[in-house]
């Protein structure tokens, strides 16, 4: 066989001009399958050269193997939108293609079916198609790193100050800068008379009837504010500002939900914030509406700030469009905003923001880019969002996060949205928040939606993608559904598998182009495909309100990802439908699917409270030999979506 996954690699990097390509030993075996084995380098070479020097290589009677995702530029053009170039392809050249299910990580085996000149057809046709119409990849642009104004740095003289009293002087130097700038207005909040008058029995029954809202000030002092009292309507919390009622009207929405009716006053009255719900509750807007009145009241003109005012920082993509999306929804005093993230085009990122916006979204790690070469002057921000903290520090953005939080105004107004409270993210709270009031809807405790029926299929692996074709066929004309695979491989086969059974769907990970991305997440909000297969990428963030169904072909491997994964469907009041695929692979995380569903009053397999008991068992037995248990540590970065 050809290892495809080889040519994956090397084709990523001809197209770059610079790429390590399989060597190429051809061996036959009984059944005529070609192998090939080595390895060499080969650098400059032009892709059309590769592969007409590897087919020559491949013409075996009979059948043949083709390289069908050797990278993820020529793969999207190879698949087509919805699949129509292979099943031309097929027709066209009366062969035969076909994704086997041999993945290997990245790697993937495709194969073509037909006598020889069917072969050498569809050869043609792929080899006009990917190379003559692959876009070649641009010459890495250069970007002149603008030039700050000397500034006199007095030197550490060790025979007149110690060190200690060396790092105090800078210190003061640095916050008598800070203070010399004009002072930031945070407070905006005139309580409504109706809310004034609520009792602190009235506010405690209101918080206990909407989804159980705890309050509470997360490091109390002795010289803390008491927290601001929810408020029941739109007009309790923006009666000064008639221009966001009215987009709020626009917006359809009827009420408050229950973490905004908390959050607003909070924001309003200029206060640090830690809001901690699950997906689909709310919290974009809780905390967009605020800034869009905050960066409005500052004292200092817009177009004399050198810089944005907000700066919202969200762990991928999808959720940083998904929020710059929300934010062009409400037009509010001419503000604009702009995303930046790694994949889009970097010099129009740099363009606009130096042309100047009031609110930037932005990916960590672009953020850090842009400000550390000096594109972006955050001495300007007065606002700033850390959107699914949780989520930023499990892919190990943290260092990025800090670098930039670094650089910010201390005197900031700061809020962090999490769907859970670990160490990581009270680290971070106690770094840069200061005093900050703590807003959860329900528990603590790591909870699914309850509007979500989720169902429990006990499976062998072998048998998940007959499952997965019955689900397809019998889906009804208005549904719509999410299918989370393990792996990007995995997410190719299954879109293949589908185009080539004529079935419509969109795919969405970590290796498709940006515009391609995005492409699939406009179709399956549209509704032009109803079928979205996706990786861990689009568990979080995509805020699509009429997704009838999630399907988990592939278990997550730890239980927030399945709580973040079921919150994808159930949205905006609407009910909807989780069903998971479990193998016996999957027996690690049984004990905290039963906690999920036994929170959620669903109904639990009897075989899955078996698999949480024996997995309990083996841990207590390796224990006490002394073994340890769990998967092997990951090194290097985050996770790969």
């Amino acid at each position: 066989m050809v290892a495809i996954g080889q040519i994956i690699h090397a084709m990523k990097h001809v197209e770059a001009a610079i790429g390590i390509i399989r060597e190429t030993s051809v061996e036959m075996d009984r059944a005529g399958t070609v192998e090939l084995n080595g390895t060499a380098a080969m650098t400059n070479a032009r892709p059309s050269k590769f592969l007409r020097d590897l087919w020559a290589k491949l013409s075996v009677r009979g059948h043949d193997y083709f390289p069908g995702s050797y990278s993820q530029l020529t793969f999207n053009i190879f698949l087509g939108r919805g699949g129509s170039q292979i099943t031309d392809l097929q027709t066209r050249s009366s062969s035969r293609i076909k994704v086997t299910k041999d993945t290997e990580g990245d790697e993937t085996f495709i194969k073509i079916f037909g006598d020889d000149s069917a072969i050498q057809k569809a050869k043609e046709l792929i080899d006009e198609l990917t190379v003559d119409k692959a876009p070649r990849a641009p010459p890495t642009p250069v970007y002149e790193t603008p030039k700050e104004p000397a500034q006199s740095v007095q030197e550490w003289d060790s025979k007149t100050t110690s060190f200690y009293d060396y790092l105090k002087e800078c210190d003061a130097r640095i916050e008598a800068e800070w203070n010399a700038l004009p002072p930031i207005i945070k407070n905006f909040y005139q309580e409504h008379p109706e809310v004034t008058a609520m009792t602190e029995e009235e506010v405690e029954a209101f918080r206990l009837e909407n989804n159980n809202i705890v309050v509470d000030r997360t490091f109390q002092t002795e010289n803390s504010r008491p927290v601001p009292k929810p408020v029941k309507t739109f007009e309790h919390a923006f009666h000064n500002y008639p221009e966001i009622l009215d987009e709020i009207r626009k917006a359809g929405f009827e009420k408050p939900s229950p973490i905004q009716s908390q959050c607003w006053p909070v924001l309003l009255s200029g206060e640090d914030l830690i809001g901690i719900a699950q997906t689909g509750t709310g919290k974009t807007l809780g905390f967009l509406l605020p800034a869009l009145i905050h960066i409005d009241g500052q004292t200092v003109p817009r177009e004399e700030r050198g810089g944005p005012a907000v700066l919202i920082m969200a762990p991928t993509r999808e959720l940083a469009l998904q929020i710059d999306k929300e934010v062009k929804k409400y037009f509010y005093r001419n503000i604009s905003s702009v995303c930046v993230y790694g994949g889009g085009a970097r010099k129009e990122q740099i363009d606009v923001v130096s042309r100047g916006v009031d609110i930037v979204i932005a990916t960590p790690g672009r953020m850090n880019d842009l400000n550390q070469a000096g594109h972006l002057n955050v001495r300007s921000v007065t606002y700033v969002v850390l959107d699914e903290a949780d989520r930023m520090l499990d892919m190990g953005f943290e260092p990025q996060i800090r670098k930039v939080m670094y650089s910010l105004r201390p005197t900031k107004q700061c809020i962090m949205t999490s769907a859970t409270w670990p160490p990581g993210v009270r680290r971070l709270a106690d770094s840069y928040m200061k005093d900050p009031i703590q807003i959860y809807v329900g528990s603590l405790d790591l909870a699914a939606t309850h509007s979500v029926t989720q169902t429990i299929q006990l499976i062998e692996e072998n048998d998940k993608e007959q499952a997965f074709m019955d689900f397809i066929y019998n889906m009804g004309p208005d549904d719509k559904v999410i299918v989370f695979c393990g792996t990007k491989a995995k997410a190719d086969y299954l879109s293949v598998e589908c185009v080539c059974k004529n079935i419509i769907c969109a795919s969405l990970h970590g290796n498709r182009d940006q515009s391609d991305r995005e492409q699939a997440v406009q179709d399956i909000g549209d509704g032009t495909v109803r079928i979205l297969i996706a990786t861990d990428v689009a568990s979080r963030g995509l805020d699509i309100d009429d997704i009838t169904h999630v399907l988990n072909y592939d278990f997550p491997k730890n239980i927030e990802e399945y709580v973040h994964r079921v919150g994808r469907t159930g949205r905006a009041g609407k009910t909807g439908e989780s069903i998971s695929y479990v193998t016996k692979s999957d027996w690690a995380q049984a004990a905290e699917l039963v906690k999920i569903l036994e929170e959620a009053q669903q109904f639990v397999p009897e075989e899955i409270y078996s698999m949480a008991s024996r997995y309990e068992a083996m841990k207590e037995r390796k224990e006490r030999a002394g073994e340890s248990v769990g998967r092997k540590p990951r090194f290097g970065g985050g996770r790969r979506y």
